[in-house]
């Protein structure tokens, strides 16, 4: 699945996952506060997407600039990078994205074609993103064996990436390369991204799921039904410490107490080696709203306060193997994770 995300005509075109798998609506973005709009309010959402949105949405920034005042400054990409970077503080991806798009200009900023390449840099992120996930999928297929009932939280298929996938991409590797497998999926409260999105990507390439609460995560591992857990990841510390969707600790834990392997699939872009362990990722907190209401129904009543930390750390003594388009790392992870960006 590449039409999530894409750019035609000066705009930027994306996929509202928020009414899927029911419907299927595209938002189009022709101006840098719609693209904050469209990461902020979860129209589009997964690390490496949201780097590839941020990229373009440095363009049509550019854009608007260059239509307003015929020049764009160094302090117009930095208020811009500046907007973007405030939409979702936990994805690393993001980040690396505008420092991209910040290199690009700064080498190129009294070029006559700057616009066409902030554009053309923008689609080379997005571009080399499908590459990197079909790489780390092929990688990753190598640690599923046939027969592999695997657990998978929120949704880190194509819908989160350029295309193709990590978590699912692997997955769906091992699959298109004849191993038999089963996947348990669970819902992801509260956007359910797990029952909307993980579950519509895996019915559609025909590949076995299965979706439960997520309170079943415990038992499931007790009654020894998964034989691994495979995940993404929004940042990875140089220590190997994993910021994920809210929920992946547990998993970790439970993994962990029944000796299943824990994977996790990641391009290069999602390790942050500026920091050293998981202290020092700053963790999203969204909306009560969020809890407390699905499509606009109440779920209790309005006075009850409520909490929802968009991720949590796992601390990399729970993780097995991290997956990229590099290869498996194993551990000691600061060691070889160091070694990603020689």
């Amino acid at each position: 699945m590449t039409d999530h995300v894409y750019w035609k005509e000066g705009s930027l075109y994306l996929l509202d996952q928020r009414a899927l798998p029911f419907k299927k609506t595209y938002v189009r973005c022709k101006a840098l506060e719609e693209v904050i709009h469209a990461i902020k309010s979860m129209i589009i959402r997964g690390a490496p997407l949201i780097g590839i949105v941020a990229a373009y949405g440095v363009a049509l920034g550019a854009k608007e600039v260059l239509g307003a005042k015929g020049r764009v400054s160094s302090q117009d990409i930095d208020r811009i990078c500046d907007k973007l970077g405030r939409t979702r503080p936990t994805a690393v991806n993001l980040f690396w994205a505008l420092d991209r798009m910040k290199a690009v200009f700064n080498e190129n900023k009294e070029s006559s074609t700057l616009l066409d390449l902030l554009i053309n840099e923008a689609i080379s992120v997005h571009v080399e993103d499908i590459e990197n996930n079909r790489m780390l999928s092929l990688y990753g297929a190598e640690l599923i064996d046939d027969g592999d009932t695997i657990l998978t939280h929120c949704n880190a298929g194509a819908l989160a990436t350029g295309g193709y996938g990590t978590a699912l991409g692997v997955i769906r590797a091992a699959h298109e390369s004849g191993k038999k497998i089963k996947v348990v999926a669970t819902e992801t409260r509260p956007y359910l991204q797990g029952a909307r999105l993980t579950t519509w990507e895996l019915h559609q390439e025909g590949i076995d799921v299965e979706l439960v609460p997520d309170n079943h995560v415990g038992l499931l591992c007790y009654k020894r039904g998964i034989d691994k857990v495979i995940v993404g990841a929004d940042r990875i510390a140089l220590n190997g410490d994993v910021a994920n969707k809210i929920g992946t600790y547990m998993i970790a834990l439970c993994a962990c107490n029944y000796n299943i392997p824990f994977l996790v699939a990641a391009p290069v872009s999602t390790f942050d080696r500026r920091i050293d362990n998981g202290a020092f990722i700053q963790i999203e907190e969204r909306k009560d709203e969020e809890v407390k209401y699905i499509n606009g129904v109440p779920l209790t009543l309005k006075s009850i306060k409520a909490r929802y930390y968009s991720f949590d750390i796992t601390p990399s003594k729970y993780v097995s193997y991290f997956i990229t388009e590099k290869g498996i790392i194993e551990k000691p992870f600061k060691r070889y994770i160091r070694m990603l960006f020689k």
